[in-house]
């Protein structure tokens, strides 16, 4: 009887006790922000997606009324500052910003150190930038479909260079690869900078830049244009056509920025993050940024930046298989 009576009281003890941290959660949630926020940008400062992630953290601290510092963790292919973001409390107090690199690193590295899916949780999707394909004057290419054809006549003689492995520029690459089935050699460069130089010099022939790399470049009929890797034309270069108009039906390799918060974080306090982050991309000024780095803002439910992320996981894993791409 004593044993029993020990049992019921235990038991209720643990209900009391997790009757207490729901409500001093919820406590918490309802109050949230009651201090400053951070926002780690796995990147280096001074890209254009650090400059967005600064501008929308500025504007989304005038929204939730306490500051957001920003905080530059770079290296390992975005790895480390999103691991840092992962092992913080999940207490809505820590965002990161996430880019494509984190749908491909799943796929390149067998020991990534966190699951994308189950150690981050979707806060709101900021902007989506497309890809340009490019062609060198020397190449002789001028649309999708010649150089489609060129593939198939004479495989593995067209080259297309990118700022190394694993980068957006070298996906779009690949993907375009894995869609069409064309036969192209890869040529990894270490940035786009020299990338792009040997493609004015013609010694490479297709390089898939973003918007502000290229655009003064096919202003100044340096390179020449022949897709656009977004499902919809850019009305930052609107006479160019999509590569999916052009024959590769469903062809998108668009970058991306969006944030991100550590797993378990309450709902509503993911809520009013998600509010904050739509309020941020009405700004002006971070609309303004977001269209210079060639791109459009997105804002997104929760919901729908998880099933687009889950689905880019799903899409670059098929991608790297098949080409057995190796992290480097």
């Amino acid at each position: 009887m004593k044993r029993r009576t020990v049992l019921a009281c235990a038991l209720s003890a643990c209900t009391v006790s997790n009757l207490l941290s729901r409500l001093a959660q919820a406590q918490t949630s309802t109050n949230f922000p009651t201090h400053a926020l951070r926002l780690i940008v796995p990147l280096a400062a001074g890209g254009g997606t650090d400059l967005i992630s600064r501008l929308s953290a500025a504007a989304m601290a005038q929204e939730l009324g306490v500051p957001i510092s920003v905080e530059n963790v770079s290296g390992g292919g975005g790895i480390i500052g999103v691991s840092t973001a992962v092992r913080a409390a999940p207490d809505g107090y820590t965002m990161v910003t996430g880019t494509p690199s984190m749908s491909v690193n799943p796929a390149l590295r067998n020991d990534l150190p966190f699951d994308p899916i189950t150690d981050l949780a979707p806060v709101s999707m900021l902007g989506r930038v497309p890809y340009v394909l490019v062609a060198s004057y020397e190449s002789k290419l001028t649309s999708i479909e010649q150089l489609l054809a060129r593939a198939r006549q004479s495989p593995d003689t067209i080259t297309f260079g990118s700022p190394g492995i694993g980068t957006g520029g070298h996906m779009a690459g690949e993907l375009f690869k894995y869609m069409t089935g064309a036969k192209l050699l890869h040529v990894p460069y270490k940035g786009s900078g020299p990338a792009m130089n040997d493609l004015r010099a013609g010694r490479i022939d297709l390089l898939f830049g973003t918007t502000p790399l290229v655009s003064p470049l096919i202003d100044a009929k340096a390179v020449v244009p022949l897709g656009i890797s977004s499902l919809q034309r850019s009305k930052h270069l609107p006479q160019v056509p999509t590569i999916s108009e052009s024959g590769v039906k469903d062809f998108d390799a668009s970058s991306w920025y969006a944030l991100f918060v550590p797993a378990k974080t309450p709902p509503t306090i993911i809520k009013r993050l998600n509010s904050a982050a739509h309020a941020a991309l009405a700004q002006p000024r971070v609309v303004q940024a977001i269209e210079m780095d060639g791109g459009d803002p997105e804002p997104t439910t929760p919901e729908q930046l998880g099933q687009l992320f889950a689905a880019e996981i799903e899409k670059w894993r098929k991608v790297v298989n098949a080409a057995n791409i190796q992290a480097k």
